[in-house]
């Protein structure tokens, strides 16, 4: 399947680069998106499934210092949500995904709100080449938990890399706040909150296949990783059920 070419975040058509072959040793991205996220039809529903709260996001970065000079990294953009929301609150947004699927949509919709400093890229955490000045916030939401926990740890020393000393990661995920012990309850009792249907609502069928198919993490080897790769934890938020975690973090010196 062909992708469109990227667009620049003076809103002109960037020329396609050749991408250098991808070494034998590296995970395939696409491969390990999910199955449903390479879906045109999920990704036609997602939006009636999964609220970002884009807007409410936007204002909290303001008050972690987002204005209207600063760069955004979106890792993991998906539909464009937060990136349609923050896209009129600063200098750049670099729209990154490597699902065709969503990749059509979010470039749809970009063009559709006529936002000329929205770059679109294909790309993923291991394989995105952050250019220009380096960037005040990444955001990622629901897109780590794709990579296995030995590449998680290299994503998170790429996105440092990819920050300014002192810039911001906003962090959601699916991120088990459980003891091993409590695992198999917690996953159970987590599945049975889902649903029959996929339209509107996450079924139990979907959230089995997240347990059991992604590779979401634990808190307590996960927050190590983000303070190995460079991070200070301003602020961590775990769910009462012990399954989705929020992070806000900042980049440590040079």
């Amino acid at each position: 399947m062909g992708t469109a070419p990227p667009l620049r975040h003076d809103g002109r058509v960037s020329a396609v680069q050749p991408r250098p072959p991808r070494p034998g040793w590296l995970l395939d991205e696409v491969a390990s998106a999910g199955r449903e996220n390479l879906d045109a039809e999920h990704v036609a529903r997602y939006d009636g499934k999964e609220d970002a709260g884009a807007a409410d996001e936007v204002a909290l970065l303001r008050r972690w210092g987002l204005d209207e000079r600063s760069v955004v990294v979106d890792l993991g953009a998906g539909t464009g949500q937060f990136t349609l929301a923050v896209a009129p609150a600063c200098a750049r947004v670099v729209a990154v995904d490597v699902s065709p699927a969503m990749l059509a949509a979010l470039r749809a919709r970009v063009a559709a709100a006529g936002l000329g400093n929205v770059e679109v890229v294909q790309a993923g955490f291991l394989t995105h080449q952050h250019t220009g000045a380096p960037a005040d916030v990444v955001y990622s939401r629901y897109a780590l938990h794709h990579l296995p926990d030995a590449w998680k740890a290299v994503a998170l020393a790429r996105v440092r890399r990819m920050l300014r000393p002192g810039g911001v990661l906003r962090l959601w995920d699916v991120v088990y706040d459980v003891a091993p012990d409590e695992a198999e309850e917690r996953f159970e009792a987590w599945c049975a909150t889902g649903g029959d249907g996929v339209v509107g609502q996450w079924s139990r069928a979907e959230l089995e296949e997240h347990v059991r198919d992604e590779h979401s993490t634990f808190t307590w080897l996960l927050e190590p990783m983000l303070e190995r790769a460079g991070f200070v934890v301003e602020e961590a938020l775990h769910s009462e059920d012990g399954i989705f975690a929020r992070y806000l973090l900042r980049a440590g010196g040079p």
